[in-house]
């Protein structure tokens, strides 16, 4: 246990100097036209050192936010801002998702056409009406990854709770804050530790392991090159799903960003009382009364 205690403490007091040496050295892990440099960002992506960087910025955030709270309230502005402004615009990929299907029903089975063309800005492209219909599953899973922080600050996740609604509201802050730190922040990191390396298991070749040194990983870079999955599960289907394992990554960045601004407006709200819930909330309304209490109801927010 000791072991332990003192290896996070070295790894904690190094996270500043590992964060400086990487803003001065961009080009060490950014220049993906070098291989290594492409190995490096491979290896920190996912590493203990990215880790305890992520944690240090945090304490230190937390810390000053402690002392400055318009200081913690701007940076859940602009998190929850992020949120929104990302689910609101991916929800748009609904309507289309809709639209797209109804064209290749209608297409398929009015015209019996069997591709479809597409010609934007003079490129033309063209694919099977399988690979279209196929398609609409990545308009399903965009919506799901970078929708689910934006119906989070929405309050739209429904609760089944028998603790937190009978218990008083500093209470209930302080539920909330453990819930991000205990629940929220180790489960998206180990799904994203895990959806790091399995994303570049299917962009590049030799395959990067998850336990592989930086040592062993840069001698791997003189084999490395880009190896993009382009197979689908049919002959002529949609054959670019690697772009769900990039909404898989990205969807586990915007919840670990999100279980900080969970804990930092909790703080805040315990600290400053009833009067601050919902302080600077932006939240889309229904502009119906009877709406927007079975809303709450089933977000748990009554």
């Amino acid at each position: 246990m000791l072991d332990l205690i003192l290896w996070a403490l070295t790894e904690y007091v190094t996270a500043p100097v590992n964060i400086v040496t990487a803003l001065l050295n961009p080009g060490s892990w950014l220049d993906w036209s070098n291989t290594e440099s492409l190995m490096r960002f491979i290896y920190y992506g996912a590493s203990v050192e990215l880790f305890f960087a992520l944690f240090f910025l945090f304490s230190v955030i937390t810390v000053v936010g402690m002392f400055k709270r318009e200081f913690l309230w701007t940076c859940v502005r602009i998190q929850e801002g992020f949120a929104n402004a990302v689910g609101r615009t991916a929800a748009w990929v609904g309507l289309l998702m809709v639209l797209q299907q109804v064209m290749i029903v209608f297409l398929q089975r009015i015209f019996r056409v069997s591709d479809i063309s597409m010609g934007p800005l003079g490129i033309s492209f063209t694919q099977d009406l399988s690979w279209w219909a196929e398609e609409l599953k990545l308009y399903n899973a965009i919506i799901v990854t970078l929708c689910v922080t934006y119906t989070f600050v929405q309050g739209g996740h429904v609760r089944v709770d028998l603790v937190y609604s009978a218990v008083k509201f500093r209470t209930k802050k302080v539920m909330d804050m453990l819930g991000a730190m205990l629940f929220m922040l180790p489960v998206v990191t180990l799904t994203y530790m895990y959806a790091w390396f399995f994303m570049w298991r299917h962009l590049v070749v030799p395959n990067p392991s998850a336990s592989g040194t930086l040592e062993r990983m840069i001698m791997q870079a003189r084999a490395l090159r880009w190896n993009v999955e382009t197979i689908g599960f049919s002959p002529n289907g949609f054959n670019a799903y690697f772009l769900f394992k990039v909404l898989i990554v990205a969807y586990c960045v915007m919840v670990f960003l999100q279980a900080w601004s969970m804990f930092w407006r909790s703080y805040l709200e315990w600290r400053e009382g009833e009067a601050s819930e919902g302080k600077y909330l932006d939240r889309d309304y229904l502009g119906d009364e009877a709406e927007e209490i079975e809303h709450a109801i089933h977000s748990g927010s009554t």
